[in-house]
């Protein structure tokens, strides 16, 4: 009964005019960089946050989860037109969805993607508000070895999740610590890599660093590919609404890509891939039309699409019970609370419960807004797609650098930021990913801070983080986590030399 009380107080907050207005705002930016190949919500959230720091918490954070949604909605229109996903969560749908487009189909898979969404969006997002006040009860009786050893595990799955190789995720994690270390300490209060720079004595800004990663660098990557061929923009042709057969055909897909996609978005390892390709290969095992599937089969389409934005709900339970990120755009979310001097986490609920309720009843107003918006202006996301690359991106590095400047005005910080740039061009180069150097900087200094805590109760005895049943449990998921993928792959390769 708590719950009800909660959401309907949460409710009351985000139907607030100008809550409103700043879900529509998300919800429109969104979808508007979901649709544009390359652009996803992580970059848009990380423009966005220097420019709204003297912003309403409450009022920003709904609209950067607003971005989030529209993003996964988004992404779904390339994904089916030009078979060129706009987030990697929706590599499933180009599957299908691109092969209904080409056989002139591409209303019905727009359609189903989106209605998709916004059944697995309310499905998710009313699971998010009954795990999370169970998860958050369960948080409170965290010590501080526990939750360093949270930590432990975030870093490791993060670092193994995030790209093809575990030992560049773990590189790219060990940048975002080593970036965390900068500034005072704040127990000695001794300068740590700081090389006599007093603006560095206040540590590396996290705007700053998303910011350039995620912006500067994808706008040099993207000129680094200029005389890439493009992809032929299919038309929609035909009705844009679906036939009875289509409705019969999507609406256990829907609920089935919603079983697998809260869950394991849930999951501190989680994401949007795995259960958008999880859905995909389950869909075409269970088809009555098995010689559609790789022709257009519009199963292929539902039900990944629901996984992708059920995912989406599930990666805020543990961002907002427990502060860790389990994708790129949640370590920006992450950044946005940061940002406001707030800690997302158990205490959150308590201290500030008309935010996090409002954040969690603005997602329902922002999945009817996606529905309204989404169908109806499919011409309109179209009509983006033509915009060039050279224009976008330019405008792209003024909103960066004016965004930066506006936050605070400084050579070094610009100077911070032409250097994150050239790493994040770097990283996307040699296929090192970039979320966990912001999952680094972000969970690197309360890590050390919770680490030096539970030392320091225990007079300096490191058997203390394993006599708690609970941080013993964790560390024994992290170094699980950690050798994994080092086991699996040995014996993929000992199984190939016996092939």
């Amino acid at each position: 009964m708590d719950t009800f009380a909660a959401l309907a107080h949460g409710m009351a907050v985000a139907v607030q005019p100008m809550n409103l207005l700043y879900a529509l705002i998300g919800v429109f930016l969104g979808t508007a960089v979901g649709v544009l190949p390359g652009i996803g919500p992580a970059l848009t959230v990380a423009l966005l946050l220097p420019v709204t720091y003297k912003l309403d918490p409450g009022g920003s954070l709904i609209m950067f989860a607003g971005i989030y949604y529209g993003g996964m909605y988004g992404g779904s229109t390339t994904a089916i037109l030009i078979n060129t996903p706009g987030e990697s969560a929706s590599m499933a749908t180009a599957l299908e969805g691109n092969k209904m487009a080409k056989a002139g189909r591409g209303g019905p898979a727009l359609a189903t993607s989106a209605i998709g969404s916004f059944v697995a969006g309310t499905i998710a997002t009313i699971g998010l508000a009954f795990l999370a006040p169970w998860l958050v009860d369960f948080a409170v009786r965290f010590g501080p070895e526990d939750y360093f050893a949270l930590m432990c595990v975030a870093f490791v799955t993060v670092s193994a999740t995030f790209g093809d190789s575990p030992i560049r995720g773990l590189t790219s994690l060990f940048i975002g610590l080593t970036l965390g270390l900068v500034g005072i300490d704040k127990l000695t209060g001794q300068a740590r890599l700081a090389f006599g720079v007093p603006d560095l004595l206040d540590g590396v800004e996290v705007t700053t660093l998303a910011v350039g990663l995620f912006a500067v660098g994808e706008a040099l990557y993207v000129a680094s590919r200029r005389h890439h061929s493009e992809e032929k923009l299919e038309p929609v042709r035909g009705s844009l609404w679906m036939t009875k057969e289509d409705w019969k055909r999507s609406w256990k897909p829907w609920l089935r890509g919603t079983m697998f996609g809260f869950p394991i978005g849930a999951l501190p390892a989680g994401g949007a891939e795995i259960p958008t390709f999880l859905s995909y290969s389950t869909e075409k095992r269970l088809t009555k039309y098995p010689e559609e599937f790789g022709k257009g089969a519009i199963e292929g389409v539902a039900g990944p699409e629901a996984a992708n934005n059920a995912s989406a709900a599930g990666t805020l339970v543990p961002l907002l019970t427990l502060g860790l990120p389990t994708s790129a755009t949640a370590a920006m979310m992450l950044a946005g609370f940061q940002q406001y001097g707030l800690n997302p986490g158990p205490l959150l609920f308590a201290e500030r419960p008309d935010l996090v309720w409002g954040l969690i009843a603005s997602l329902f107003i922002a999945n009817c807004m996606l529905l309204v918006l989404n169908l109806p202006l499919v011409g309109l996301w179209v009509r983006l797609l033509a915009i060039p690359q050279p224009w976008l991106y330019a405008g792209i590095l003024v909103f960066a650098t004016m965004g930066t400047i506006a936050a605070k005005p400084s050579v070094v910080e610009l100077s911070m930021l032409a250097g994150f740039g050239v790493l994040g061009f770097l990283m996307r180069r040699f296929d090192f990913p970039i979320a966990p150097v912001v999952v680094g900087l972000i969970l690197g200094p309360i890590a050390e801070s919770q680490l030096r805590r539970a030392l320091a109760i225990s007079l300096g005895d490191p058997m203390t983080l394993l006599q708690s049943p609970i941080s013993a449990t964790l560390l024994a998921l992290a170094l699980i986590a950690l050798l994994a993928p080092f086991v699996l792959k040995g014996m993929g390769r000992f199984k190939a030399n016996e092939d």
